[in-house]
């Protein structure tokens, strides 16, 4: 999969919050209608920043908190309590600091509007 798109209410808020605060690479920058960030290194995957008012030409809909929370952005790390020390000095607020699940380690912090950005640390070793 190359990437996803989210809608936005502010393509630059977000473009702040994911390049400057979560630290990617901002690939393409056509604010306020569109942004593109990578993710993951050059051969990483993106998320696309589409605003409300390009998605709404389309026919979208304004999505509800509740719909919001249904689409999960989860990334990868191999020391997330690391990646929490230096995020949380970048200001980013999480709504789970790093726990453990029985498959993984996780955190969640929500982007501007309401999405939840996951990053989880495999439990190697463990077996389901």
């Amino acid at each position: 999969m190359e990437g996803l798109t989210l809608t936005v209410a502010s393509v630059k808020r977000s473009i702040d919050y994911y390049s400057k605060k979560l630290g990617f690479k901002l690939e393409l920058n056509a604010a306020p209608h569109f942004a593109m960030i990578r993710v993951g290194g050059p051969k990483g995957g993106t998320i696309g920043l589409l605003s409300w008012a390009q998605a709404k030409k389309d026919g979208a809909k304004k999505t509800t908190a509740a719909q919001k929370r249904a689409i999960h952005v989860e990334l990868s790390t191999d020391d997330l309590d690391g990646l929490y020390k230096k995020l949380r000095a970048r200001g980013v607020l999480f709504h789970e600091p790093p726990h453990d699940e029985p498959w993984e380690r996780s955190m969640t912090a929500f982007d501007p509007d309401g999405y939840p950005v996951e990053f989880a640390q495999g439990r190697r070793g463990k077996r389901n």
